[in-house]
């Protein structure tokens, strides 16, 4: 699967963006059973160190960018790697685009 053709929550439609927005609002117990629901490998999650819970499961997570006000997805599968992978902290939420981000990291490299 090409870039182009991966579903990366970069570019949504409305009715995509609307339809993250309605499941990320859903109860726990039904975010769970719901088809797009991804589910947490608790075994990955002990470097957090955290008195709430840990997550049984992730949904895409809807957000609007706080530098551009872009709206974009952070897709339950990468929001595994994010947390079970790359080891980032559990109450870490999305809240810039991925076209800030890369314009940051780039300006952050040149000073």
């Amino acid at each position: 699967m090409s870039d182009d053709q991966m579903d990366t929550g970069r570019d949504p439609t409305d009715e995509e963006f609307l339809e993250a927005e309605r499941i990320f609002k859903l109860t726990l117990h039904k975010q769970k059973k719901h088809p797009s629901a991804v589910e947490a490998n608790r075994k990955k999650l002990s470097h957090i160190n955290t008195y709430g819970g840990l997550p049984e499961f992730y949904v895409d997570q809807p957000f609007e960018c706080r530098s551009c006000g872009k709206r974009e997805i952070w897709k339950a599968a990468d929001r595994k790697w994010y947390y079970e992978e790359a080891k980032g902290h559990i109450d870490a939420k999305a809240v810039e685009c991925h076209a800030c981000r890369k314009a940051q990291k780039s300006n952050d490299h040149k000073t």
